[in-house]
Formats: C-alpha cells, structure tokens, sequence
C-alpha cells in the first residue's frame, strides 16, 4: 500500500525531485528558501506518493514521487467551472517503473473529485504517458515568425489609439479585455495570477504594453526579449486584440521594433489570422504544436453543469477510464429544455448507443473536436448516424484556447 498525502514540510525534496527532472543540465542547485519560495514558486499544493509503513520502518521515508496542484477556474461553454492545474510530477530514478506515477494520478483525482472540480489540465513532458491515463490534448498553438518588415503592413491602419507600457499593479486595466477576447478553458485570473504569472516571470519579467482607444483598453501584449547567437528576438508570449483593426495595431507595434530586433516570434491560438492580414504570407515562418492536456474529473456531475445549446435527445455512453472507476461505465443522457441529465447505470451490459475513452469524452465535452472528427479518427463508435449528430447537437465544436503555463 502507498499513501497519497501533502507534502508542507518536505520542500527541499520537492525541489531536488524537480530540479533534476526538469533541469538535470543544471545539477541539484542548493535550495534556498529565500529564491525557491517566492510567490510565483509556492502557488499550488504540493502532493506526493509514500511507501507503506515496512519501508518507513526500514528508514526509507523519502516520497516516492511528487506533484503540485493549482486551484483554478476555467471557462467552458461561456460559464466558470474549478478547474485543478496538475503540474511538477516529478520521480527520481531510483523510485522510477514502480508504479508510482499512475498512484500518484490516481490520487490526484480523487481529490479532484472530492473538491468538486470539473477538469483537470496539464502540460505534459510526453503526450503519450498522459494520454493513457485519460488526459488529451486541448488546444493547439500556433507559432508565427518572421522579421519585423514582415508586419509593417499593418502600420496606419489604427491611427486613433495609443500605446503605453504597464506594470503589475496596473492589471486591473487589462481584466475586461481580457475576459471579452478568451476562448473556452481560458483561466479566470485573480490578482495573484495577473502579478506573478503575467507581469512577472521565471527569471526576467517581460514587458506589457497596452493599446488604447478613447481612454479603453483594446488590446495588449505580454513579451520578451532575448539574445540569441543569430541575434535579438522578440517573442510575444501573449496577444489579445478586441477588434481587427487593435490586432493591426498590436502587429504594427511589434514590427515598430525593427531597430531592435531581427526576428518577431507570435504565440497565439489558430484563431487569430496572421497568415490571412500579411501581404508575404510566404515571409512568416508557421509552426503549429500542441498545447495542455484536458480531462474530465467526474462524468456524472460535469456533464449537468455545462451550459449545452437547447436540444431533446437521450442516449447512453459507454466510457472508459483507465484510472477513475467512477467514470468507467455506462451513463445515460437526457437532454431536455437546455438541461442535461446525466446517470451512470449499474448494468454496465447496456447496448450503449456510443462508445469511447475519457480523453476522447474530455475533448468533446470542451469542445476541442467534433462527435464527427472523433468518429472519423477512430476515438468514438457510435451505433448510427442518429446517435453522431444527437452528439453533435449537444457539444457543438468550439474555440478553445489555453496558453499558460503553470
């Protein structure tokens, strides 16, 4: 037996077990309360795997792995859910391929579910491990880059808006623009996040610059600059424009750096059409990646608390889940009056009219893919074409976007 439990007191061994999983080329940097335990490193609860009681009393009590937890709120589907941020899952080798890491998993939902979140999100260092656990991917992220030039199409065409550089305690100035330009599972941020994610990084704070309009913020971009062997790069890490013609100005301000710079890098979701604005398409270089893993904690009590369009249909889902015993199983759904009902039967026998894994569940329910592109790829079955656009009808395909990191 193992014991999943918080780890407070044991936080030089958190960093050690993250220091060399995460950046083993830098050796093990001697903990220092004063550096390791600043506001951005201690958001977050941290977790970890204990041996049973015969290891202990053989004097090996040293966590066999260890995680930390972010309390978050995501949007989906246009309302706030709790959403859990897993992170830091880190082993050291001589606890590896034992089975910790799927405990670890195990617990970690389990008190999810006991806290009542709905999702779980995570950057993984490999998708397939998490994918077998039942997490997949999210959202993809699409990466622009090119010379300043490149962008200077779009000098003039905002002319009425000014720029002006930020610090943290301005971020109250960006909240609505914010929350009127963010696609589904986008975090709902507070004070501490705006100050010491956004405003403030790793080791360098990048720069904020806001674009307003008649006293209004329409825009904004959080960035960086950086010195490399070719040159200095400037990487946008965030962009949010409120209309077409702030995303012009935005643009035009980056290329406004062409003194500076040789190169723009453009961290941004699909949605937003560079490649569509620019005159020399063919000068921006488009990479597309993908971005966090998504899962659903609960099917029986996320699913009635999404806001679904107004559609009458009932069906049963077969679902399977390689870690939440809760999930695997067949539930019926009933949708009615923009209401869903949603119950796990106790005959997991039932013919089901649709069959699929929780991660497959994960993508549809957020809206990342379609009942008929999970069909089409093979991570749905579905008894007839009935069933696929009664599925269709109830998690319509959305834009969904999550870019931060944690």
């Amino acid at each position: 037996m193992v014991d999943y439990r918080p780890i407070p007191d044991e936080r030089e061994a958190f960093h050690e077990y993250r220091s060399y999983a995460f950046r083993p080329e830098e050796g093990l940097p001697p903990y220092d309360p004063d550096e390791h335990e600043n506001p951005r490193a201690t958001r977050g609860a941290r977790r970890a795997i204990y041996a049973d009681t015969d290891a202990d009393a053989a004097g090996d009590e040293r966590p066999r792995t260890v995680c930390r937890h972010y309390w978050l709120e995501a949007r989906v589907r246009g309302d706030v859910h709790p959403t859990a941020g897993l992170a830091s899952v880190a082993t050291p080798p001589e606890y590896r391929r034992s089975g910790y890491v799927r405990q670890l998993l195990t617990g970690s939902l389990a008190e999810y579910r006991d806290r009542g979140d709905r999702f779980s999100i995570l950057w993984p260092f490999e998708y397939r491990f998490y994918r077998q656990y039942g997490w997949d991917t999210a959202n993809r992220i699409v990466t622009h880059a090119c010379e300043p030039s490149v962008l200077s199409f779009a000098r003039g065409a905002d002319a009425d808006g000014s720029f002006r550089s930020l610090e943290a305690d301005d971020y109250e100035v960006l909240e609505h623009a914010y929350d009127a330009a963010t696609e589904g599972l986008a975090l709902e941020r507070d004070e501490a996040w705006w100050r010491h994610r956004v405003f403030g990084g790793h080791d360098i704070d990048p720069f904020v610059y806001a674009y307003e309009r008649s006293g209004e913020v329409a825009g904004y971009l959080v960035y960086r600059i950086e010195d490399e062997d070719d040159g200095r790069t400037m990487r946008v890490s965030e962009l949010t424009a409120a209309d077409p013609e702030a995303l012009l100005a935005l643009l035009a301000f980056c290329a406004d750096h062409d003194s500076q710079v040789g190169r723009i890098e453009l961290r941004v979701s699909e949605t937003v059409p560079i490649r569509d604005l620019a005159r020399d398409p063919d000068e921006i270089e488009t990479t597309i990646t993908d971005g966090p893993m998504v899962r659903v904690v609960d099917v029986a009590e996320t699913l009635p608390a999404l806001s679904l369009p107004d559609v009458s249909t009932e069906l049963t889902l077969a679902v399977e889940d390689p870690l939440a015993d809760w999930n695997d199983g067949v539930f019926e759904l009933e949708a009615a009056n923009g209401r869903l009902a949603c119950d796990r039967l106790d005959d997991s026998d039932v013919d089901s009219d649709a069959t699929l894994e929780i991660g497959a569940l994960s993508q549809l329910v957020v809206g990342t893919r379609s009942a008929a592109d999970l069909e089409r790829t093979g991570r749905l079955e579905a008894r007839n074409s009935e069933v696929l656009a009664a599925l269709e009808s109830l998690f319509p395909e959305t834009d969904v976007y999550f870019g931060e990191y944690f």
